[in-house]
């Protein structure tokens, strides 16, 4: 079945309710809790009959009889109810509230939901339909839904090198819409890598997932595209908390760790000053188990990650350039991980691949060990996807089989047995070659920011890439550098 044609009615019905006023997020947000009602009214029938705890008054049948104001008052009430609940129900409900106006398109809504079986369909296929529109909503800049987004390609490319295996835990402590734990999901369930018995498959939809999203609504979208994909249960416990997962160590380690922190490079909390006038503070978090205290949130995630993983344990984890090279907390939190961990391969990307325009960043891979006098860090492995690469969102996005190479590089059967595609004299054009503990560490900084490739945009002019790509490349990178701009202002103000 193929979810084009579906994907697209739903995503048509959200232009009508643009000239409403009613943005992608928003639209994202109502079909979120009215598929979820839907799909609770196809498990209170046979052969399911089941009873998921909605009050007999707000069934799917009694909201699809409303018309006009009856229908408006009523869909409140029933989104207010339901969020006061405790499980997956409530949490998909909590704070809820009603963005479309109008009660003829709030049931033109309800009526197209209402033609699909959704819990009969497969679960590959709602999934990708509901994945598809989390992407179309990334797609809309003015949103900001991007941030919260990273590109599947690379997401499912992470998770093809790490192989996470049957039975062990899966976390991300800045889970999104939860790309980490459905491109896992996908590979654990590919007969062509496991074939699960059914205490593995049990394992895998009660107890392999669990994640942190403090910003509610995308947690919203988060449990529900999970609950598509046939991760938890409908009235089960619920796997993404909503606290701030840097406040405190994590209660439990894990196996894996597959993460994207957001991007900004300092960590901040608003409050009303005397004035009444609202302003942020920089956010220093102070663990123990840290090697440094800083504002820097993506340093923190990095340290915090460690903290999550068992000693056997692994991990990999989307980081901006600033921590490869950043002095202060950056070089103690490098020399740290050098030390006690294993890191043994970074994947630098090339701009162009995320929503969040400007971003240059890179996947650190590094395995926890137990406590040792040696550092547990030989030689470092990277692969160069950066220099003389050119992509964009529209016209040339990230796609997986761009990564195809770097797989093959990093060896995940076996990544003790690597070969480098680098030669000095034989090929000086490799991507893949690696440096010794000693010679990053002998680096200003212990900076892993490293680079040997020359940049050919600035001598071969007679292979640019095409101008629409150009362009659209000068305007994402203009764009970055206004978004920093404005983070300085920012900053000169509060100093002010």
């Amino acid at each position: 079945m193929s979810t084009a044609p579906i994907v697209s009615k739903v995503w048509s019905f959200c232009n009508t309710l643009r000239d409403d006023g009613v943005g992608y997020g928003d639209y994202l947000e109502q079909l979120t809790y009215l598929i979820f009602l839907k799909m609770a009214d196809e498990y209170a029938k046979p052969p399911y009959k089941r009873d998921v705890g909605i009050p007999p008054q707000y069934t799917w049948p009694n909201l699809k009889a409303k018309r006009g104001a009856e229908l408006e008052t009523h869909y409140l009430s029933l989104l207010r109810e339901l969020g006061t609940r405790k499980d997956v129900l409530g949490q998909i409900f909590t704070k809820a509230q009603n963005k479309i106006q109008d009660p003829a398109k709030l049931y033109r809504l309800i009526d197209m939901i209402d033609e699909v079986q959704w819990v009969s369909m497969g679960a590959d296929v709602k999934g990708d339909i509901y994945e598809g529109l989390l992407e179309k909503n990334a797609e809309d800049t003015k949103s900001g839904a991007g941030q919260y987004f990273t590109p599947r390609a690379l997401i499912k490319a992470m998770v093809e090198c790490v192989r996470p295996e049957p039975g062990k835990s899966i976390a991300d402590p800045a889970c999104g819409t939860g790309g980490f734990f459905l491109a896992a999901y996908d590979f654990l369930t590919n007969p062509a890598n496991y074939r699960l018995d059914r205490d593995q498959k049990t394992f895998l939809k009660h107890k392999t997932f669990y994640g942190n999203e403090i910003v509610a609504n995308t947690r919203r979208l988060c449990l529900m595209n999970m609950f598509l994909h046939n991760i938890g249960e409908i009235d089960g416990d619920v796997l993404i908390s909503p606290n701030d997962a840097l406040v405190a160590p994590s209660a439990q380690s894990f196996d894996y760790v597959l993460a994207n922190p957001p991007f900004g490079k300092k960590s901040s909390m608003s409050f009303t000053n005397e004035a009444g006038e609202e302003e942020t503070d920089d956010l220093t978090y102070n663990r123990q188990d840290f090697w440094a205290t800083t504002s820097n949130k993506q340093l923190n995630f990095v340290q915090h990650i460690r903290t999550m993983l068992k000693t056997t344990g692994r991990a990999a984890v989307v980081v901006p350039d600033n921590v490869l090279f950043e002095g202060g907390a950056g070089e103690t939190v490098r020399q740290n991980l050098l030390k006690t961990t294993e890191l043994h391969t970074i994947l630098r990307l090339p701009t162009g691949i995320f929503y969040a325009n400007g971003v240059k960043a890179n996947v650190i891979f590094f395995d926890n060990r137990e406590a040792a006098k040696a550092p547990w860090t030989k030689e470092v492995w990277y692969y160069d996807y950066r220099t003389n690469i050119h992509h964009t969102l529209k016209k040339k996005p990230l796609r997986f089989e761009h990564l195809a190479e770097f797989i093959k590089c990093y060896n995940p059967q076996n990544r003790h047995k690597r070969k480098a595609t680098w030669d000095a004299v034989k090929n000086p054009e490799g991507r893949w070659r690696k440096f010794t503990y000693d010679e990053l560490t002998a680096r200003d900084k212990t900076s892993l920011d490293v680079f040997w490739l020359k940049d050919k945009s600035l001598t071969d002019l007679d292979n640019l890439p095409e101008p629409d790509e150009l362009a659209e490349e000068i305007i994402e990178n203009l764009e970055a550098g206004l978004a920093s701009f404005r983070q300085v202002l920012a900053g000169l103000g509060k100093v002010a």
